[in-house]
């Protein structure tokens, strides 16, 4: 059982991340934690697993947890065996297996006699048959990091497994294992993950949030449907309650109206008694005090129904708040931009691919292109954008506006400010108050314009890029995307679904989120 009670988790700059929070996993319960970047996760993950200490309250588990981090460059002067934590055991079992059967050896292998065995087997069903575990994990790709952690689980044999983005680095064959791993896995399970084929293999879903932990029982898509249902019933009273401002400032107007009219007659009716100057100052004040009133009677009922307002439109999901519009691309649709017949690559006197590649790309076509890790997907990238040319066969391509939107999100100037980073894209001559409207609609907020690029997370630099795409006076006539969502919360990956759904053009993806893939509406698979 995992058991947090009060936690609370404050930066060393003081501000607080999240705080007192409770939660309870019982025993072989799944479930996943979601939530927008920054909400915590990874943190509260952490907490769980005993790497990090809460500033207030505790963590309590049954076992030690095993935990699977979602970054790993700690580890790269790591051997294999010493990131996996099987080292010593393994040295001590070299050394009983050559006469030297100490207490010592005895103790620290603690009759983990199949060590190796189960080290082998376990590598190699995640891919990594014969890898030499003296090996620095320096060396490997970040999908072979990834799969050594998972199979540390088969050697290690936890009750409670905790996975902080599993999937990220992951082809579509090692996603399918972990999937395989989940739905039959025997242990106390919590994942973090914007996976959302994943999500929906977990048997309950927690959002960490501003308000706390939120529990929805059921997967992922359960979850969603849940959340629409919120967000409906936000949105109706957001209606309502923008209906209902406009009706009171309408009521304002009216009665502020009808008193100056019933103050104006009255003067005249005064002006013509005769009345004293004392008598018609005295009666002038006392209509202006009651017009005063009156004004603030209305201010206040105002005041009160637009903080109101202010709540439900900050309580909107960020998807919900943004505009998204490109221009049209150029080109027809149906037009061939891109064909390849017979083509291949060569590295280090090596043919890149078994088979040579044949493909054809058409104007406002959808293509995935789909490959297991290392099987040269971002080479035929470089190749369709002519940054790299075919050892063999022939590759010819339409002159054409291309975009390619890679992983490090290198488009992104990270010298530059984020307004400074939106008007590099400005060919249409907007007006600085155009593009900061523009900036507005995706969340890029006053605060936000004279932030440095270099600071903004994964999401942000996507929404940037989509933002000053808005802001081109022509968008790209192919747009090409390499893995697109590893970086992102679910949130982020629905404004890029939002996004790429309103974009006209070509579309080139690299992905192996099938979810995503279905989302977009992928017409065509390029397979390596």
């Amino acid at each position: 059982m995992l058991n947090l009670q009060g936690a609370s988790y404050i930066h060393a700059n003081g501000d607080t991340l999240f705080s007192d929070l409770n939660l309870t996993i019982n025993k072989y319960e799944k479930i996943a934690l979601i939530g927008h970047n920054g909400a915590g996760k990874s943190t509260l993950l952490r907490i769980l697993a005993g790497k990090l200490m809460p500033t207030a309250g505790h963590a309590k588990t049954e076992s030690t947890p095993y935990y699977v981090p979602q970054l790993f460059g700690q580890f790269n002067d790591f051997t294999v065996a010493q990131a996996l934590g099987i080292e010593e055991k393994l040295k001590a079992l070299d050394e009983i297996l050559n006469g030297k059967v100490s207490d010592e050896n005895l103790s620290v292998l603690n009759d983990d006699w199949t060590i190796e065995e189960r080290s082998a087997e376990a590598l190699s069903y995640w891919q990594l048959e014969g890898l030499d575990l003296n090996q620095k994990m320096e060396s490997l790709s970040g999908g072979q990091k990834t799969s050594v952690f998972l199979a540390g689980i088969a050697i290690h044999r936890p009750d409670i497994v905790l996975l902080d983005e599993p999937t990220n680095h992951l082809d579509l064959e090692g996603r399918n294992r972990l999937y395989d791993y989940i739905r039959s896995a025997r242990v106390t399970l919590v994942v973090v993950s914007h996976d959302r084929i994943l999500l929906n293999q977990m048997e309950q879903v927690y959002e960490l949030s501003q308000r706390g932990i939120t529990l929805y029982g059921g997967n992922y898509d359960f979850y969603a449907a849940q959340k629409k249902i919120e967000n409906e019933a936000l949105n109706n009273n957001l209606k309502a309650k923008e209906k209902a401002l406009r009706k009171a400032k309408e009521v304002e107007r009216e009665s502020i109206e009808r008193q100056q009219k019933l103050d104006a007659r009255g003067k005249k009716k005064q002006e013509k008694a005769g009345l004293p100057t004392i008598s018609m100052n005295t009666l002038k004040n006392n209509a202006e005090k009651s017009t005063a009133k009156l004004k603030s009677v209305h201010a206040e009922k105002l005041d009160h129904i637009s903080a109101e307002l202010g709540q439900l439109r900050s309580a909107l999901p960020d998807a919900d708040k943004m505009k998204i519009g490109f221009s049209a691309a150029a080109l027809h649709k149906g037009k061939s931009i891109v064909e390849a017949k017979e083509i291949n690559f060569v590295f280090s006197g090596q043919l890149l691919w078994k088979e040579p590649v044949s493909f054809q790309i058409f104007s406002g076509g959808r293509y995935a292109v789909i490959g297991r890790n290392g099987s040269g997907k971002t080479t035929l990238i470089r190749l369709i954008l002519g940054q790299l040319e075919p050892l063999m066969g022939s590759l010819n391509r339409a002159g054409v506006s291309s975009m390619y939107i890679d992983q490090d999100y290198s488009l992104i100037d990270n010298q530059l400010t984020v307004y400074e980073q939106a008007q590099q894209y400005n060919s249409g001559a907007l007006q600085e108050h155009e593009v900061k409207i523009r900036l507005n609609r995706f969340l890029f907020s006053k605060t936000d314009w004279d932030k440095p690029c270099s600071a903004l997370s994964g999401g942000e630099k996507m929404r940037l890029i989509l933002c000053s795409l808005t802001i081109s006076n022509q968008s790209p006539d192919l747009m090409i995307l390499d893995e697109p969502t590893n970086n992102l919360d679910i949130q982020n990956i629905e404004i890029l679904t939002s996004a790429i759904n309103g974009y006209q053009g070509t579309l080139v993806v690299i992905s192996h989120d099938k979810y995503f893939l279905d989302q977009i509406n992928v017409e065509y698979t390029i397979h390596l």
